[in-house]
């Protein structure tokens, strides 16, 4: 029997390639994404998230087997945390009822390395306190101080403590839904492709996420991982972050830390 799987960003990336590989197993997905899904929604508004937990919990008939947040954008641009960090978020609460209803649910975000680097304290802490217009406010200083650079690791760093905490409260491990995050390096992808096109910043990205192993990922990569989150054979792993970056986090880290 198959599963239903609802997968935000499914129009493109790694969504895409995630819902592709869940619907080969035999999974019904409901795809979330601005266009080109099941269900349309704008993740980077309060109207659209709820918009979009209504439309999906229709679609499931109030049972999910899998929840996985893809939907991300990154840029110096407060959109980065409206959507990284604040849709993600909202869609998984959301959903979490129809989880806890399901015989054995799973639930997984998409993280990053970036998530590793400098942050702005003040986008993280509003993040982290649920304060979407204090969030917002401190994106706009960051950007003003022309350091927008820091704002996408800001909401994947946040994503990932929010992920921490949340995951073994009672709501979650408690119901018996595991939650999990994939943390990539590269990725090829429509987002990326401007990395690699620009001299500059290619040189940056090689600097700042190294990847030894392999180098830069193909979406199946992101996707295989993410697929076995959310699947029955999952059962004990929970808060965890797996970087599936070719060693840049080991690289960047050290041994010291894991």
């Amino acid at each position: 029997m198959g599963r239903t799987i609802a997968v935000s960003g499914s129009a493109s990336g790694i969504g895409k390639t995630l819902a592709e590989l869940l619907r080969k197993q035999g999974d019904e997905v409901v795809g979330v994404d601005l266009r080109d899904a099941e269900v349309c929604a704008d993740l980077s508004t309060a109207e659209g998230r709820i918009q979009a937990v209504a439309e999906v919990l229709e679609r499931s008939g109030g049972a999910l087997d899998g929840a996985v947040a893809c939907a991300g954008v990154t840029g110096p641009t407060p959109l980065t945390v409206q959507v990284n960090y604040f849709g993600a978020v909202a869609l998984l609460d959301g959903l979490r009822p129809a989880l806890a209803a399901a015989e054995a649910p799973r639930a997984a975000v998409v993280g990053s390395i970036s998530g590793t680097q400098p942050v702005d304290d003040a986008v993280l802490r509003a993040c982290l306190e649920g304060d979407e217009p204090a969030a917002l406010a401190a994106a706009d200083r960051v950007l003003a101080a022309k350091r927008g650079n820091r704002l996408y690791p800001s909401s994947k760093s946040a994503l990932a403590q929010w992920l921490r905490r949340v995951s073994v409260a009672p709501e979650w491990a408690g119901a018996g839904i595991p939650l999990n995050a994939v943390a990539p390096g590269v990725v090829r992808t429509p987002m990326s492709a401007p990395l690699f096109e620009d001299e500059a910043m290619f040189k940056i990205m090689n600097e700042a996420v190294p990847m030894p192993l392999n180098g830069y990922a193909d979406p199946i990569v992101i996707a295989e991982a993410l697929a076995w989150l959310v699947s029955p054979a999952n059962s004990h792993m929970a808060g965890q972050v797996i970087y599936v970056d070719g060693g840049a986090e080991a690289t960047l880290r050290g041994p010291s830390v894991f």
